[in-house]
Formats: C-alpha cells, structure tokens, sequence
C-alpha cells in the first residue's frame, strides 16, 4: 500500500513537507498540468511557460532521485483538464492507501483539496507548507485583539524569530526599517545591472510549442523566454543579484525609468513564489552580503522586509479573511477597467512603459505596479475585481495569496483600510519625482487641468472629493482635505470638470 503524493506547479521544493516523510520505494508523487489552472483567469504565456517548464524539469529531478513520478502533460489525450480528476485517475490505476498534499497556498485550491476525502473514500493528509516562516496559527494569534493589523509591528516579530539582521534583542543598526533611506530617484546615465539569460533547453522548447498552440489568446509575448526553470538557475540569478544589484536595492527600489525593466531588482519573486528558492534561505544570503559588508544596511534591510515581512504578512491577511475579502469593494468602484491595461496603447508614458513591458516580461516592480497602474485604477474609479484579475493573469509571481491583498487591499484600498493605513493615491507629482516617464509624455505634469495636462493631477482631486464620505474620517488625510476646501470654487469646479472629461474618454 503505497501514499499518493500530489505536488503542486507552485510547490517545486526538494524540502517540501509532503517529501519530507515520503517512502520512495513505495509512495509516488503525481504532477500535473491541468486546463483548469492554466485558465481560471488568462494567465500571461510567459508565466504558463515558465510554470510547465519549471514543473518538468522538478519531475526530472525527483525521478532521477528514486522517486516513482507520474507527470502528466497538459496535451496528455486523457488528461481530465482537474486536479480532482487527475487524481480520481491515478486512483483507478494503481493501490492508494492515503493522499497527501502541502497545503495549497490558494484558498479555491484547497476547498477543492476538502472535498476529496469523502468523494474518494480516502484519508487525505494535508501537510503545512514549512516555506513559510509563520504558520496561520502563529498569525491569527498575532491578530488577535488588535484594532488594526499593521505590518511593521508582524515584520518585528519576523525579525526576532528568524533572528535575521539582530543584534542580540535590538535591530541592527538600532532601527528597524530604513525606508526612508530608499526613495532616490535613478537617472539614465547609471550602471545597470543585467538580468541573467537563459536560452530555452529541449524541454522548454516543447513547453513554448504548447503554449503557444494552447493558449495563443492569452494575454503577452511567449518569447523570447529567457526565464530560470530550475533550481540551479534561479541560483544563477541570485548569485547575479546580490553581486551586482543588491548593494543599489535600497537607494534605488522605487525609481522608474524609460527603458529600463528591471533597475536593481532581483527578479526572484517568480522563483520564490513557485518553490526554485527558499525564501528564508535567500535572505540569510542577503544578511551574509551585508555582514560581509558587501552591501549597505538599508539595501538588506530593505530587501528582507519584503520576504519575512510583507510577504508572510499578506500571506496571513489572505487566509485570514478569506473567503468575504476577494468580495470587498469598499469604495463602491464600477469602471469597467480600460482597454489599454491589455494593450498599452496610451498616451500616458508611465502606464504605457509599465504595461507594455508587463506584456513584455511579465513582469513590473512594486512601484510601477502600486504607483502607476495601480494608482490609475483606483483613482479612475475601477472596480477592484477587476482590477485583481488583471494582476493575478498578468505577472509571473502572481498567486491569489500574495497578489489579492496586495492589489485590493494595499494598491485600490478596497478593504477600506486592512492592509494599508490610507489609500495610496498620488498625483502626477510623484510619478515626476519618482521617474523619468513625464519627461517626453504627451501631458504636462506641470499643468493641473485641461485635455494637456497629466491625468492623474485631476484624477487625484475628483477621487478624494467623490470619496470623501468614506475618507474624511482618515487621520493621515487630514491635511489633504483641509487644502482641498481652502481652494476657491472656481478652481475645485475645475479640477472637477477636467477630471469627468477625461474620465468620460475613457467609457467611449
């Protein structure tokens, strides 16, 4: 009597928690690409690929580490397009005593997962995912009895367990974020770092013919592909990223510019997300830079606080919520979302550059993702569902866990306040500070209104005004509308008027 092992596309670990016990004489592990997965909503061509890829070459691994692997193919003719029904197939061919399983990280996923043990009269073992650093009990006990669920004071605690950047009881440096250090705007004439490349072996080749027969109406370019899809080369790109990106992270986290995709990035989100790396073992190689004194402190800092900070704070908003938080609409917002999301036709160089290059690359950074498209979104007014499945199809590290409180919640507010203090509204002004994108910009960031003046001026007014009921109460808004009712009415009706025009363009 054998245990049947279901791994997941984002659960490629070798030290995953359902291998961890696993008999290889006798269990076997079940992979599988299924139609269900790959469509729930149109997921970019680069992001199935890298996926399938990636999942092949797991099952590569595994086999040739004794294990009993049964992979199936998306083009398998049998192929049930369900993780139910792959499984109710490898039960009929072959003796199962127990199903075991990491828990998946996607709350539909795992409801499904539920459902398995009476359908198929069989235990179903349901293992925690030990990539993360806090367990759901650890986070809901943090929770508990707080008024608001902020990350900074989770982040904290994050830090004195995994002990990563202390010194003793104290944070490193004496302080525990250095944010504030990592605000400076680049300019064109610096050194870039580049991405490292890979070109497309034997098996990716297979999985780019299939996508791009299977799935030719999906959203983004298919190639080139040049992504990691193993675990050494998600290593390559670490190696690459703490020698010649991390030691500018910090400065440089939040600056755009014309051109330029990727800046200082580590591009590890994807390969963290889909299980090539470990999240906590990435970080102690950023600690060890750091202490090495390779890297600056605000950069390490700056780049941990986003794994064991507002990673596994988003992680633990999600499964707290769910399942009322995907239905949350706090601002009550309707607008269809506009057609240039999918194209990147549009005159304003900001979205333009971070939505072609989306289709692109399948990739942003957080700022042009928070900044910009999504900044746009939630000043335009646009529902916020749709605006999260637009994330969740478009990027290649995008998984409802991370992705939906992260745009619902912290990019359009739509939780009214869960995940961020204040919505993360800004004019046109910060995106001028921030980038070189109004440089050459059809609009003029300088002027405030007017069919040539930059959208997001007006846009930014007509959001607060047309939410105020909702906002005004907000301490950290204050001031905003204390300015807003100082100005006289000829040039509140103005901002008013320009901001309708331009949205009413929108709707033709």
């Amino acid at each position: 009597m054998s245990n049947l092992i279901l791994i997941l596309g984002d659960q490629l670990s070798h030290g995953l928690s359902s291998l961890k016990f696993a008999n290889k004489s006798q269990d076997r592990i079940l992979m599988c690409e299924v139609h269900d997965e790959a469509t729930y909503v149109k997921h970019h061509k680069k992001k199935i690929a890298l996926l399938f890829s990636a999942m092949r070459h797991f099952a590569k691994e595994l086999s040739s580490d004794g294990w009993k692997v049964d992979y199936i193919k998306l083009d398998d003719k049998n192929n049930s397009g369900s993780f139910k029904g792959e499984v109710e197939r490898a039960l009929s061919r072959q003796t199962i005593e127990n199903i075991v399983i990491t828990e998946p990280a996607e709350y539909r996923v795992m409801q499904d997962v539920k459902s398995w043990s009476k359908q198929f009269d069989k235990s179903v073992e349901v293992l925690p995912d030990n990539r993360f650093i806090a367990t759901h009990h650890e986070f809901e006990s943090w929770a508990e009895g707080r008024k608001q669920l902020r990350m900074e004071y989770f982040y904290r605690d994050m830090r004195r367990k995994t002990n990563l950047l202390m010194d003793g009881d104290e944070p490193e440096g004496g302080k525990w974020n250095y944010d504030s250090e990592n605000r400076k705007p680049a300019k064109d004439d610096m050194f870039m770092p580049k991405p490292v490349r890979f070109e497309p072996d034997k098996i990716t080749q297979e999985v780019l013919k299939l996508v791009a027969t299977k799935f030719d109406d999906h959203f983004g370019d298919l190639e080139p592909f040049w992504f990691a899809v193993t675990h050494e080369q998600a290593n390559e790109v670490l190696d690459n990223f703490l020698e010649a990106a991390l030691p500018s992270f910090g400065d440089y986290q939040d600056a755009m510019l014309t051109g330029q995709k990727f800046l200082y990035h580590s591009l590890l989100s994807a390969y963290i997300n889909c299980g090539l790396l470990n999240p906590l073992e990435v970080c102690k190689r950023v600690e060890i830079e750091y202490k090495k004194g390779r890297v600056p402190l605000n950069a390490a800092e700056g780049f941990i606080r986003q794994i064991i900070g507002w990673r596994e704070y988003v992680r633990g908003i999600y499964w707290l919520k769910m399942p009322e938080y995907v239905k949350r609409n706090f601002l009550e917002a309707d607008r269809k979302l506009p057609d240039f999301y999918w194209t990147g036709k549009t005159d304003m160089t900001c979205l333009r550059e971070a939505i072609t290059q989306t289709k692109e690359e399948a990739y942003a950074h957080h700022i042009q993702r928070l900044m910009v498209t999504g900044n746009f979104a939630m000043l335009a007014g646009v529902d916020p569902h749709e605006v999260h499945e637009w994330y969740l199809a478009v990027y290649a590290d995008a998984y409802e866990w991370v992705e939906l409180p992260n745009t619902l919640g912290m990019s359009q507010f739509g939780d009214g306040g869960i995940l961020g203090s204040k919505p993360y509204a800004a004019s046109g002004n910060y995106i001028n500070k921030m980038s070189d994108y109004c440089k050459d910009c059809r609009y003029d960031v300088k002027q405030k209104i007017g069919e040539d003046a930059c959208p997001f001026n007006a846009l930014y007014w007509h959001f607060l005004i047309r939410n105020e009921d909702k906002l005004k109460g907000n301490p950290r808004l204050g001031q905003v509308y204390r300015t807003w009712n100082k100005m006289d009415e000829k040039k509140r009706s103005s901002y008013l008027d320009s901001a309708n025009q331009f949205l009413n363009s929108l709707d033709i």
